[in-house]
């Protein structure tokens, strides 16, 4: 990495960075390919999220651990480059079994381009789990850390806690997780499955941190959240999962009835050439 590179992508960190402001959340609807991407950014996001579940769908795998990190990063470094916004990437567990690995996943997330990670705790395989032991998990944060800091780039680090997602636990049990991911040098906390406004609210209270939440159809609007305190509203995969049922319901339209309803209301074929062919 030049350091004409190191510097860009410096600045572009600081300025992801300061989008992370309780009651005036960044809001992420995340994206999983360099289209959607593209798409995104055209509709006015500050930044461009990935979707990590998304995009292992887009390359044909499936979510939890399962897609290779230079699959991953590779349309990483795509979405990268084919935005001006600041991207942050999705990496699950950071595509390693120890601190070391997640290192490398992280110097590899600079040279993709990108200026934030998502670093979850869930386990996934059998017998395993729900969670990774707390230390453990501050140790990969810790490595995350450091090779952030000796790369020069102020990557935005944030702390996934499946405490809510995965059944495993509720505020006390998240607020513990996130002080000690905090103390190792976690920069956000993100979780996931927590929207019951009273929850929030405990959350961004109890967390040292912005607090970031992922919401969807039935979650209280940006606005309710904003003024509980969230710093940062992301969809996770439902953009991805609205899009593809999208194709399942004109195909099984197409297919069974005959009819061509459900593809009513797509971009305009111009539109949307001229979006992914022009410059960025």
């Amino acid at each position: 990495m030049t350091d004409e590179n190191t510097t860009t992508l410096h600045d572009r960190a600081l300025a992801f960075r300061a989008l992370h402001v309780p009651g005036r959340p960044l809001v992420l609807p995340n994206a999983w390919d360099l289209a959607s991407a593209r798409i995104v950014a055209d509709a006015g996001a500050a930044a461009v999220a990935t979707t990590s579940a998304g995009l292992a769908w887009g390359l044909g795998a499936a979510d939890g651990d399962r897609l290779g990190r230079d699959a991953a990063l590779g349309v990483v470094a795509d979405i990268a480059a084919a935005v001006r916004v600041p991207v942050t990437a999705d990496v699950e567990s950071g595509y390693a079994t120890g601190p070391e690995g997640v290192a490398e996943t992280v110097r590899a997330v600079l040279a993709a381009g990108a200026v934030g990670v998502n670093l979850e705790d869930a386990l996934y395989e059998p017998g395993q789990g729900p969670l990774r032991p707390v230390g453990e998990q501050a140790e990969r944060i810790a490595a995350a850390r450091e090779a952030a800091d000796a790369a020069g780039v102020p990557l935005f680090v944030n702390a996934r806690i499946d405490t809510f997602l995965r059944g495993a636990g509720g505020v006390d049990l998240t607020l513990e997780r996130a002080a000690a991911f905090r103390a190792a040098g976690a920069d956000g906390i993100f979780v996931p499955g927590a929207v019951e406004p009273g929850t929030v609210k405990l959350l961004a209270d109890g967390v040292d941190a912005p607090l970031n939440v992922m919401a969807g159809p039935g979650a209280p609007a940006v606005a309710e959240l904003a003024a509980l305190g969230v710093a940062r509203v992301s969809t996770g995969a439902q953009l991805a999962q609205a899009a593809h049922a999208l194709v399942r319901r004109a195909a099984r339209e197409l297919l069974g009835a005959g009819r061509y309803d459900a593809l009513a209301g797509g971009l305009d074929y111009g539109e949307l050439n001229a979006l992914l062919g022009g410059a960025r």
